[in-house]
């Protein structure tokens, strides 16, 4: 007699049922809502919420819900005219001192969610959303990298008692300096090629004139292009994650070019805030000896630039910059000593040692925290509304050095606990290592995306459909429980793209199809060779048990090549070819459980409790 011990039935209903319990969430669709975050300085208090509710109730708009806390507000309507004209009224009567935003609420059960279940992300072709084409300023990059050789260069030849008479860096961003002698300008360029393996150094002799050029290779140019490319996409990548967008897909795409797609994001405003809103700070040195104000009146002393406070004081700030946010590689918004909003800080992103030494050479000296921010505003030129980048600075906090500071240490003197949280956010996220700017955008309409689900659902249900009817007609019982097994598999697949939070697009929903052929066609194989070893005269048990047995090997040897090309294709594909394997490669696995073991339970509960089996209902 066929039977599977107790706990393998168990262990199957087991599956079954969390698959169907964290299925389900896909079933209740989205809300359309409104989304409300404040700036920086502000939060979401009981004042926002009661203007948000009054301008609903005057202007007689239906709402279904609001929740949220100090750094959100969501507003949740029955429809999407309702919520385009509560997202006008809200953002004129709150100002510019909040965002508002379209989205996308998900109407899941609290119960459901409770538990962490979850209905599937849908890319932007599903879904709908903003795309972005962003390019980094090359330029302005390699400028920075040749202004640090430049001063690197300085330091070291100063350490080492070279003497040179000029150190300048030309328009072409090339560096140039001058030696007294021959022998000099060589100890320089053994120097320079001995420690400086990125730069190509030439000399010339003109005139008594010994002067030395040295500029980036080509190799070093295309080298410190694709680390940028890598870090900016990166950094990109953890800040709209840790902004809570769904499923970011930023993707490097050319030589200087940056892909982004928003899905569920509507308001292209907000999302240039996300892209845009960079931040970082650099230390600089008080200058003590000047006077701000004098300065203000004619002109800052050489090497220094005015800044400005909270409260609008200027500031006098030598231009060297003591320490970048780059070198910052964690933060956290806490409270310092004087019960005030902080900012901790931990160093290793290189720098520290410079830090520590101009600190250490300061001490009873003032310097300053200048928080740098970057926004996008908009611009008409030639009849086009283009987006052009703002970059405003505030001095955040002063502060006498007390000691040379270590690789971690505390800024000071923000006004706001939501300030320091964003600040610490930010800071995490990283700095960009050169400008990005929009060279394209565009914005898919979530009815595009509701006729691609549509059609994607509707494609699902007729290859569905196709398969059960084949498998009823042509197996009978055997086909039935095929298609059962068939229908569990489309349940934990969806469960398993649910629970780790894949997105899926429309190469996705191609996969979804090509699993179901997949799964059937291993049932296939095993009722084949059941109905083969019927015609060689073996008894009906023996019968199912060489099907499945015998079966076995060639269904690995099928899954395992299909499964070798789909996690190749996720290793080297990107964006809706990554999309396509992720379904793949669960459905593959999901219905080796299914199509073998769910199929094998079923044939063994109808035929295993019957010690003498006449007739296999297998069709012809």
């Amino acid at each position: 007699m066929n039977k599977y011990p107790r706990w393998k039935y168990i262990l199957i209903i087991a599956v079954f049922v969390i698959g169907i319990i964290y299925a389900l969430p896909n079933l209740f669709g989205e809300n359309p809502a409104v989304q409300i975050s404040p700036h920086t300085g502000y939060n979401i208090d009981q004042t926002v919420k009661q203007q948000v509710q009054q301008v609903l109730t005057t202007n007689q708009i239906h709402y279904t819900d609001m929740s949220g806390d100090d750094e959100s507000l969501l507003v949740r309507f029955p429809d999407a005219d309702s919520q385009i004209k509560a997202n006008d009224l809200i953002k004129s009567a709150l100002g510019d001192n909040y965002t508002v935003a379209l989205n996308l609420a998900s109407a899941t059960p609290r119960v459901l969610t409770a538990i962490g279940a979850n209905p599937m992300k849908l890319g932007l072709d599903l879904q709908g959303g903003v795309h972005f084409l962003l390019a980094i300023d090359v330029d302005s990059l390699i400028q920075k990298r040749v202004v640090g050789y430049m001063r690197s260069i300085g330091d070291q030849l100063r350490a080492d008692r070279v003497r040179y008479t000029g150190l300048t860096k030309t328009a072409d961003n090339q560096i140039t300096m001058q030696f007294p002698s021959a022998a000099v300008m060589q100890q320089a360029v053994s120097l320079i090629n001995k420690e400086y393996a990125d730069l190509v150094v030439q000399t010339s002799d003109k005139n008594g004139i010994y002067q030395l050029t040295a500029q980036m290779s080509p190799a070093a140019i295309i080298d410190a292009q694709n680390n940028a490319i890598e870090q900016t996409t990166t950094i990109l990548r953890n800040r709209i994650n840790a902004l809570g967008v769904s499923e970011p897909i930023v993707q490097r795409q050319g030589a200087e070019r940056i892909a982004v797609d928003l899905p569920g994001v509507q308001d292209t405003a907000r999302a240039k805030e996300i892209l845009g809103g960079t931040a970082t700070v650099e230390f600089h040195l008080v200058d003590d000896k000047a006077d701000a104000q004098q300065a203000l009146k004619g002109s800052p002393p050489a090497g220094t630039q005015i800044y400005y406070t909270q409260d609008g004081q200027p500031v006098l700030l030598y231009d060297q910059v003591v320490l970048t946010g780059s070198s910052i590689t964690n933060a956290t918004s806490s409270y310092g000593e004087d019960g005030k909003p902080a900012v901790n800080i931990w160093l290793g992103g290189g720098g520290e040692s410079n830090f520590y030494r101009l600190t250490g050479q300061n001490i009873g000296h003032a310097m300053a925290t200048v928080y740098i921010e970057t926004n996008f505003e908009s611009a008409v030129k030639d009849g086009k509304t283009v987006y052009v980048p703002h970059t405003t600075q505030k001095v955040i906090n002063v502060a006498t050095i007390q000691s040379a500071l270590p690789n971690n240490f505390q800024i000071t003197g923000l006004t706001d606990p939501n300030e320091a949280n964003n600040l610490a956010l930010l800071l995490r996220a990283g700095a960009l290592p050169t400008a990005i700017n929009i060279i394209e955008e565009s914005t898919v309409g979530p009815s595009l995306g509701k006729a691609n689900i549509k059609m994607g659902v509707f494609s699902v249900e007729v290859g569905l459909a196709i398969i059960v009817l084949f498998m009823m007609f042509y197996y009978r019982l055997f086909g039935l429980f095929a298609d059962i097994a068939l229908l569990m598999n489309m349940v934990l697949l969806v469960a398993a793209l649910s629970i780790i939070g894949a997105t899926l697009t429309l190469p996705g929903i191609a996969g979804i199809v090509l699993t179901m052929g997949m799964a059937v066609d291993a049932n296939v194989l095993i009722f084949e060779r059941i109905r083969e070893e019927m015609r060689n005269g073996m008894s009906p048990h023996a019968c199912i048990e060489a099907g499945f047995e015998k079966a076995f090997s060639t269904i690995i040897d099928a899954n395992v090549t299909t499964l070798i090309a789909a996690v190749a294709l996720f290793g080297i594909g990107t964006g809706a070819v990554k999309g396509f394997a992720v379904t793949l490669t669960l459905g593959i696995l999901i219905s080796m459980f299914t199509a073998i073991m769910g199929t094998r339970a079923m044939v063994y509960m109808a035929y295993g409790t019957k010690r003498q089996i006449k007739k296999l209902s297998i069709g012809i």
